[in-house]
C-alpha cells in the first residue's frame, strides 16, 4: 500500500532523482529515469560557475533546470499531500478501501506541503532572478559593445 504522507516527502527530499516515482509506479517509470538528467544538467551549470565564473553563458541556461526541476518536485508534493484518501487510494490504492489509512492526511502530511510550499517558492524565484539577471547583463554588455 503506498502511503501519502511517504510520498509526499520522497517527492519534496528525492524528487528530482526520480525518487517518489518509482515508490509510486515501480522501477519501470520512464519519466522516474528521466527527472535526474535536467538536475544533473543543472548541478553541472553550478559547477560551471565555480570553473568559469558568473560570465559564462552555459551556467545561466543549466541553473535553471535544476531550480525547476525541484520546484516541480515541490508542487507534485504539494498534490499529493492535498489529494483526498479517495483519490489517492484509487489511484495509487486500488485494492484498498476508499478511505484506507495510507490515504489519509496527517500532520507529517501537512508538514511536507508546507514545507514544499516554503522551498518549492524560494527555489523558483531564485531560479528566475538568477536566469534573468544574467540575460539583463548579457544585454547590457552587447549594448556596451556596439554603442562603442
Amino acid at each position: 500500500m503506498k502511503n501519502k504522507t511517504l510520498a509526499a516527502w520522497l517527492t519534496l527530499l528525492g524528487g528530482p532523482l526520480g525518487l517518489h516515482r518509482f515508490y509510486l509506479r515501480g522501477l519501470g517509470d520512464l519519466p522516474g529515469w528521466l527527472l535526474p538528467i535536467p538536475t544533473a544538467l543543472g548541478l553541472y551549470g553550478i559547477e560551471r560557475v565555480q570553473r568559469y565564473g558568473l560570465d559564462d553563458g552555459w551556467s545561466w541556461v543549466l541553473i535553471p533546470l535544476l531550480g525547476f526541476t525541484f520546484a516541480g518536485c515541490a508542487l507534485m508534493a504539494i498534490i499529493y499531500g492535498l489529494m483526498t484518501p479517495e483519490k489517492w487510494n484509487a489511484r495509487f490504492n486500488p485494492a484498498a478501501a476508499a478511505d484506507a489509512a495510507p490515504g489519509r492526511t496527517n500532520w507529517f502530511t501537512i508538514a511536507a506541503v508546507v514545507v514544499s510550499l516554503l522551498v518549492g517558492t524560494g527555489v523558483l524565484m531564485a531560479s528566475i532572478v538568477f536566469s534573468f539577471q544574467r540575460y539583463f547583463e548579457y544585454q547590457v554588455e552587447e549594448g556596451r559593445k556596439i554603442s562603442q
